[in-house]
């Protein structure tokens, strides 16, 4: 029997065929933990009285969510992190490396690989063609400890995307646009396989932004497949040898079939408070923004900031409307400082802040005030997201959102392009 792509990576993993709705144990290829749920995790790994970790070197603790701590008893946490990587001999990235989506996508995940994090949005790996897939604390812990976690093999949805995307249409559209058409809770525990003649022309970058945001579909993970944009990729980072091609079968069962014509997209926006209430940019011309953010494991990679200082190079931030961007990762900065980006956003009135995920968890690094509305290029927008409850949060491209912070309203990114 045809296998889909989870099929086949979960097949292979398991050394046994499965299907859609079977039940298996799986090893793991990496685990891992940020600072916001990873405390929980690593208490919860102590109490079971396991004592060791499976394999340190492909286990990670990531201090991101809020670096550099705004608080003392973040502080505390962190000391609690470095602490169990000196203990156990895992792999720690501390502050300033960087988001960890980012980083797996960099330095970790690979075709075929099976990656689980305490972290929902552990699903960006699936544009590398790596079932990863974000679990709770208890799970993951009992991962770190035996290597291999159980799971029930999803049913997969095919999403077929063709036709070429117009000017100031990005991923971020597209995904935006998909997940208003099913619903936040229209994938829920399927796996959202993306193919099509438009997926074969993406970048990485763009793989990685659509498969960060399937879990807000519901979506248990975003599978591409692997193919010379991923080998390309893997070639980039030094990782080459890590690569292997990945297809579905031709003739795979799917639960369904969504097809979507690229061309016909428009600039897309999530308005508060759910993802899936999305609306053209069109149709908010006149929405005053507080804050533009540009940043975050969905939109911070080199691309983004690229896109980003295209349109606001020799312009200016609107001045009552703040802009901050953060840099997904140590490496994404490095290189935006090398290509001059980072000096043209500073020159527009940007804010740049330390690689990780600043404002997007609502700690610190961009607050918002009450009844502020802030346009930014992260994944969700639910009430009290960026640390208020009062405030309102739009979801966009950084297209959009530099457009946005020029015109101090939401605004299409298309006369600027």
């Amino acid at each position: 029997m045809e296998k889909t792509l989870a099929e086949k990576i979960l097949s292979d993993k398991s050394d046994t065929e499965v299907y859609a709705g079977d039940i298996i144990i799986v090893p793991l290829d990496l685990v891992f933990v940020q600072d916001s749920t990873g405390p929980l995790t690593l208490r919860q790994f102590n109490e079971s009285n396991l004592n060791t970790i499976h394999n340190p070197e492909r286990s990670i603790l990531f201090i991101d969510h809020s670096v550099p701590s705004p608080a003392r008893e973040l502080s505390n946490d962190h000391m609690f992190l470095r602490g169990f990587a000196k203990e156990k001999g895992v792999v720690l990235s501390d502050i300033g490396e960087g988001i960890c989506h980012q980083i797996v996508a960099e330095s970790f995940a690979s075709p075929g690989n099976v990656i689980v994090g305490a972290d929902s949005h552990t699903v960006t790996g699936g544009a590398l063609g790596a079932f990863a897939t974000g679990m709770g604390s208890t799970d993951v812990a009992i991962a770190l400890a035996l290597g291999k976690t159980w799971l029930r093999v999803p049913e997969t949805i095919k999403v077929v995307v063709n036709g070429r995307l117009a000017k100031g249409v990005y991923a971020k559209d597209l995904i935006l646009h998909l997940i208003g058409q099913i619903g936040a809770d229209g994938a829920t525990y399927k796996a959202l396989e993306f193919s099509g003649e438009t997926v074969g022309m993406m970048a990485m970058s763009e793989r990685l932004t659509i498969a960060n945001m399937v879990v807000e579909a519901g979506a248990k993970v975003g599978l591409f497949p692997a193919d010379s944009v991923t080998q390309s990729y893997l070639e980039s980072q030094g990782r080459g040898k890590q690569y292997i091609a990945l297809q579905p079968d031709a003739d795979a069962t799917y639960e369904s079939t969504i097809e979507i014509n690229a061309a016909q997209l428009e600039p897309t926006v999530s308005k508060p408070h759910t993802v899936d209430n999305i609306a053209l940019v069109k149709e908010l011309k006149g929405t005053h923004v507080a804050q533009v953010f540009i940043g975050t494991c969905t939109n911070g990679r080199l691309d983004d900031l690229r896109i980003a200082a295209d349109i606001l190079k020799g312009r200016r931030r609107h001045p009552r409307t703040r802009l901050i961007v953060a840099p997904a990762s140590k490496k994404v900065l490095l290189a935006a400082l090398a290509e001059g980006y980072i000096k043209t956003l500073v020159e527009s009135g940007a804010s740049i802040v330390p690689p990780g995920c600043a404002a997007c968890l609502g700690v610190h690094q961009g607050v918002l005030g009450d009844g502020e509305a802030c346009v930014s290029t992260a994944n969700r927008n639910f009430k009290g997201r960026m640390g208020n409850p009062a405030a309102f949060i739009y979801l966009a491209s950084p297209a959009t959102a530099a457009a946005t912070a020029i015109c101090g309203e939401i605004s299409a990114p298309r006369e600027f392009l």
